[in-house]
């Protein structure tokens, strides 16, 4: 008689080692796919042919397109709003605003799937999003503009309106995500490389700090 050997249990530690691998490869996978096709245009199918499992196993940690959509909306904020976290009142902006700066080229040249599916969502109406811009990202924001209007009070940057101040150093910044194709084309380039990131570093810092009146410590 053959004798029948039993397999170990998988131990919790792998199982739940398992399943952040698989949301991790998912999510990253859906990124991919919504910034290609947009959210109309995108099926669960071809995010379970992307990420390579089975559609069921996609349905099973987020059970509709809408929810792994929310999803991936909900990654992307949490890594928008880290940088802005880390600027504070007692932080000197000489040395917050370049780093912030940095943080987010940086996030655009790392993460530009992820920008551009922010800003399509809002292009159609922010249906999936407004939620959130009415809820953390409005705190996120008003803490932001506070941190501004204490500099001011501080007289370590001149009187600015902080709220334009931070719709500027999105727009710029993002838009090495946003239009990294034009800007390649423009520039004779198949793709932007590490010195064009640096240059737009420089440059963008270089015009913040003088622009808000910010001197050297």
């Amino acid at each position: 008689m053959k004798k029948v050997i039993k397999k170990k249990p998988k131990s919790r530690g792998s199982l739940a080692d398992i399943r952040k691998d698989n949301l991790y490869q998912i999510l990253t996978s859906a990124e991919q796919v919504f910034a290609e096709r947009g959210y109309r245009g995108t099926t669960v199918a071809a995010i379970a042919e992307a990420v390579g499992l089975p559609k069921a196993n996609i349905l099973y940690y987020f059970k509709t397109k809408e929810g792994l959509y929310k999803a991936v909306i909900n990654q992307l904020l949490k890594l928008w709003m880290s940088h802005m976290n880390e600027m504070s009142a007692d932080s000197h902006p000489n040395e917050a605003l370049p780093k912030y700066i940095s943080n987010k080229i940086r996030q655009s040249k790392e993460h530009p799937n992820a920008s551009r599916i922010f800003a399509a969502e809002v292009l159609h109406g922010a249906h999936y999003l407004r939620d959130s811009l009415q809820a953390e990202l409005k705190d996120q924001f008003d803490q932001t503009c506070q941190v501004f209007d204490a500099w001011v009070e501080k007289e370590w940057m001149d009187p600015i309106n902080s709220e334009h101040l931070l719709f500027m150093l999105w727009s710029t910044t993002q838009a090495y995500a946003d239009h990294g194709l034009q800007i390649s084309i423009l520039m004779g380039k198949e793709h932007l490389d590490e010195d064009d990131f640096e240059k737009g570093i420089k440059l963008l810092t270089q015009v913040t700090l003088k622009g808000c009146g910010i001197k050297p410590l």
